[in-house]
């Protein structure tokens, strides 16, 4: 029997009606439903499982049901597993979440059909090294920061496959792919890449020194930050919602994951570039 997933926000008021008509919908066209616990509590006789045991049900997709940062959480849990996300939008911003609660079931007959496309997204794998062991190890869709704690500067020094470039005084450094280019990045004045752009973006948030503006390298690049914050703990942040404390001397090494993220459109959605036009109203008079 083919399996599909369901990962939610929690606490959207149109969680319960939207959840049971996706869980009968599946169930209809022959899908055993797996839910995360953020999603048992709408609906009965459906499987239940963390968002990181959700992969051993081998489920041929997953349906995320929120806003980006919910697509971010099921991203880092799925990713690894390969199984594909619809990702439809009960937030505000909507940037990767292009799908509207109204498309939901237009989107689901064209997975039935195979109308569907798989637009893959490359992630970032994070080392936090501690006095030469890695102490932490995570991925992230959006991106992966080194910061000071609050109205603190820190100094960073960042080298580029073993080369030493330059060092960062800043409130913090962003290591960013072509999907978190249009989240803090691009409020920290980083430029927009495309998605489909082979590269990384480096990004320094309020730097001390006007010269100091963001670099683009090769996604294959390995990035190595050195942080140095005195007294003062700084933090390690995983897009925006994972977050390590780190200490003067830590290094943070960011490369391209092995796998991709892959999500589920249809063959004729919406472009990149229609979403930045709708998103940050451009062209508006």
């Amino acid at each position: 029997m083919p399996a599909a997933a369901i990962i939610s926000k929690p606490n959207k008021p149109e969680l319960k009606e939207v959840i049971s008509g996706v869980v009968d919908w599946l169930k209809r066209h022959g899908y055993e439903v797996i839910l995360d616990p953020q999603s048992s509590g709408h609906v009965s006789d459906c499987t239940c499982a963390s968002r990181d045991q959700l992969h051993n049900y081998k489920p041929d997709f997953a349906v995320v049901l929120g806003g980006d940062g919910t697509l971010l959480a099921a991203a880092r849990a799925l990713a690894h597993a390969q199984v594909p996300l619809l990702a439809v939008n009960l937030g505000s911003l909507g940037f990767l979440t292009e799908i509207s609660l109204s498309e939901l079931y237009v989107h689901l007959e064209s997975i039935i059909q195979q109308c569907c496309v798989l637009d893959e997204r490359s992630m970032l794998h994070c080392r936090l090294i501690r006095e030469g062991k890695i102490v932490h190890e995570c991925e992230a869709l959006n991106d992966v920061v080194v910061k000071a704690t609050a109205a603190r500067l820190a100094d960073f020094e960042l080298s580029i496959n073993g080369y030493r470039v330059t060092d960062y005084k800043a409130d913090a450094l962003i290591v960013a792919t072509p999907t978190g280019s249009t989240a803090y990045s691009l409020a920290a004045g980083g430029p927009i890449l495309a998605p489909g752009v082979k590269a990384l973006v480096i990004t320094p948030v309020s730097p001390h020194s006007l010269t100091h503006r963001p670099i683009v390298v090769e996604e294959s690049s390995k990035v190595l930050v050195e942080i140095f914050v005195g007294q003062e703990e700084g933090f390690l942040t995983m897009d925006g919602q994972l977050s390590i404390p780190i200490q003067s001397g830590d290094r943070v090494e960011c490369e391209l994951a092995k796998y991709r993220v892959k999500l589920m459109r249809q063959k004729n959605g919406q472009k990149f570039f229609d979403v930045l036009r709708s998103k940050l109203h451009w062209g508006e008079r």
